[in-house]
């Protein structure tokens, strides 16, 4: 039955153009964990907590968390549908070019990948962060670094993430199967973990916050506004600030859909990767998120912290208590690390095979062990180099700078998501089925989704502190959000590419979708084009 599975999944693989290269071998199951590790309760909910809470207070958290996620999971099901029809390792630009021409899949590829290695750098450097802290409560002293200090705080936690990076690096390297088993254990990890930090926070303190306070307090300390909770500006302009958190944490289930050439059954199992990890990560976070809020029973403590997790449970918890959710969480963010650049290969890897990024040849190179690695180095390369910002920050040793990263990740992955979305609502009727999709409830989703996120590239793009706004007295350039301005970059280096490579390097093999299953090409050069769109 599997090889009957496998040999259906490789000829529809060639009815979309291309040869099976990658190793086929990762289950439903294993799908569906790399977009729930990806997304990671344990990471984004833990290092983001504090966005929330100085944007809007318990109300961001309690309240945003559930209406966001059920927002996100208007876009989650939009693309599944998709993901079903064209079962691809490009997945997200692959469909945007099949719906709406070359072009359309060039700067969704671009926005995709730029979001990918943003993921990459804030989850990588987010765990060395808590790695940091957590040897901080040990007092470690390492290779000429003093954790236990507040000194160099930043070169400290760069060094860590640079170690991080090259542990996954190497893991991704190695096997494509073996990340595969990594993932099925991370799923357990991350339920098993956030169950025992559950209890934890349950147990352990000696009195919690009241539910009128969990879900009706206001915060705002981002520095607008004098601090008011109340008012048009608080709830237009800082409370969305805090949604942040919500957005950050769930992304990267586009994961599911760039795995689909090494999953069995990928027609039906990538789709359900993708709306079922939005679904099960929404349930779990939010119940995680309400135990951290009820834990912080002291307002001034916890806005002195600026919310940062680590800070409140050292604050509100005894010590082997603190140290063991701290590791139950590093452990999480390192899985999900793992997975990101997992995930952003595969990505690199067919947006190569297309002819889109130079040196493409270079990018689609595998080992013996069917793994692009030179795409994995593509990644972690970059990776690195967006993050090196956060070796400078404010006089208190914090990346203020780097938190743009979160951002421009945000932003970017969003942007593509929506796109094919937005061009498969275009579509309408005519729109090739796969084997799971929405039964016509795509006329609401599709534009809800679009919507959405049109509102979110607006908010994540506005200053976060009054001293990021260009014309106010005290402006400084290292409290600047300078996602907007990366985007613009993409956006025009995208533009240049497109005229310069794009227009005659990038291509699928296939000339149409039903002759391609006869005709393909071995050769990564020149191509037919993709199929006109309709």
């Amino acid at each position: 039955m599997a090889e009957e599975v496998i040999k259906s999944d490789e000829e529809r693989l060639a009815e979309l153009g291309y040869n099976q290269e990658l190793k086929r071998g990762w289950s439903s199951f294993q799908n569906f964990a790399i977009s729930f590790t990806i997304i990671s309760v344990l990471a984004g909910c833990f290092t983001t907590y504090g966005q929330a809470w100085n944007n809007g207070g318990p109300i961001a958290i309690s309240l945003g968390w559930p209406i966001l996620t059920l927002l996100i999971l208007t876009v989650a099901l939009s693309m599944a549908e998709l993901a079903s029809s064209y079962p691809t390792a490009g997945a997200i630009y692959w469909w945007s070019a099949r719906l709406g021409g070359p072009i359309w899949g060039w700067f969704t590829g671009w926005f995709n990948l730029i979001g990918l290695i943003a993921v990459v750098a804030s989850v990588d450097y987010a765990a060395a962060g808590f790695v940091n802290a957590l040897l901080g409560l040990y007092g470690t002293k390492f290779a000429g670094l003093n954790f236990g200090d507040t000194q160099n705080v930043l070169r400290e936690t760069f060094v860590l993430f640079v170690a991080i990076l090259l542990i996954h690096v190497l893991i991704n390297i190695f096997s494509s199967l073996f990340v595969g088993r990594l993932n099925t254990v991370s799923v357990w990890w991350h339920l098993i973990g956030v169950a025992a930090i559950i209890i934890i926070l349950i147990v352990v303190p000696s009195h919690h916050a009241s539910f009128s306070y969990v879900f009706t307090e206001r915060i705002n300390n981002s520095g607008f506004g004098g601090g008011a909770t109340s008012g048009g500006f608080f709830w237009i302009y800082v409370l969305p600030l805090g949604f942040l958190l919500t957005m950050y944490t769930i992304t990267g289930y586009d994961a599911s859909a760039h795995i689909s050439e090494e999953t069995e059954g990928a027609s039906e199992a990538a789709a359900k990767g993708v709306w079922k990890s939005v679904v099960y990560s929404g349930i779990i976070g939010w119940i995680v998120l309400l135990a951290i809020t009820f834990m912080v029973t002291d307002t001034k403590t916890a806005n002195d912290a600026f919310g940062y997790t680590p800070t409140l449970f050292a604050a509100f918890l005894d010590s082997w208590a603190a140290k063991a959710v701290i590791i139950i969480a590093v452990i999480g963010q390192l899985f999900c690390g793992m997975s990101c650049v997992t995930s952003a290969s595969r990505m690199t890897f067919a947006f190569s095979r297309d002819g889109a990024i130079p040196g493409h040849k270079w990018w689609t190179t595998l080992n013996k062990n069917r793994v692009p690695y030179m795409a994995v180095l593509f990644i972690g390369f970059w990776a690195l180099v967006i993050t090196i910002p956060a070796l400078w920050g404010a006089a208190t040793e914090v990346p203020v700078a780097f938190f743009a990263v979160v951002s421009i990740s945000v932003i970017g992955l969003y942007i593509a998501y929506v796109i094919p979305v937005y061009l498969r609502w275009r579509k309408g009727d005519d729109y090739e089925l796969g084997p799971w999709n929405l039964r016509g409830n795509h006329k609401w989703l599709n534009p809800v989704a679009v919507v959405w996120v049109a509102l979110c590239v607006i908010i994540f793009s506005l200053p976060f502190y009054p001293t990021a706004v260009p014309w106010n007295d005290g402006f400084l350039w290292r409290d600047f959000n300078y996602a907007p301005v990366a985007v613009l970059i993409v956006i025009l280096f995208a533009t240049v590419m497109w005229f310069v490579t794009g227009k005659k390097n990038f291509h699928s093999p296939a000339e149409d979708m039903e002759a391609s299953a006869t005709s393909l090409s071995t050769e990564i050069g020149e191509p037919p084009k993709f199929p006109e769109a309709p």
